[in-house]
């Protein structure tokens, strides 16, 4: 039996009633864009190709979709949550993937701050590569949930 009354159920349901979708759904669309940090951070597809092209928009383009399906109340602010959540899984990617990707040749800061201990200036650039990477999913998210409201204001598929 369900408890309507517990805290977590009311604060799912008020978050799905804002979204118009399950905070898992906004989840799971955003990690439709994972394949793309992996790939990419291992030099397995590269910029400007085909396929990086598919790995790059076709998520997006699937977030549209669900949204203007799904009917939700307003499509800018999901894609928007969705996108923030892809920033957060683009960060752990890269963080996850650093070795990976720049092996012994980190990248390194210059000018008066080369000269840092490598300990800070690891946390230094890494900690400004998750606030690029956020912010990258935030701008994703907001561009994709722009075109999002515009469709569905044209096509009358808000609730």
């Amino acid at each position: 039996m369900t408890d309507h009354s517990r805290p977590e159920h009311q604060q799912a349901t008020a978050s799905r009633r804002s979204l118009g979708l399950p905070l898992v759904a906004v989840v799971a669309l955003a990690l439709l864009a994972a394949p793309r940090v992996v790939l990419h951070d291992l030099d397995i597809i590269e910029e400007g190709t085909p396929l990086n092209a598919v790995f790059v928009f076709l998520p997006p383009l699937v977030w549209i979709a669900v949204v203007l399906v799904k009917r939700v109340p307003n499509p800018f602010l999901t894609i928007l949550a969705v996108g923030a959540c892809y920033g957060i899984v683009l960060a752990l990617g890269h963080q996850l993937l650093w070795d990976a990707n720049y092996g012994d040749d980190p990248p390194q800061l210059g000018g008066n701050l080369a000269d840092l201990d490598p300990a800070v200036e690891a946390v230094i650039i890494r900690g400004f590569a998750v606030v690029s990477s956020v912010f990258t999913g935030v701008i994703v998210g907001a561009i994709t949930g722009l075109i999002a409201w515009g469709l569905a204001a044209v096509t009358g598929r808000r609730r």
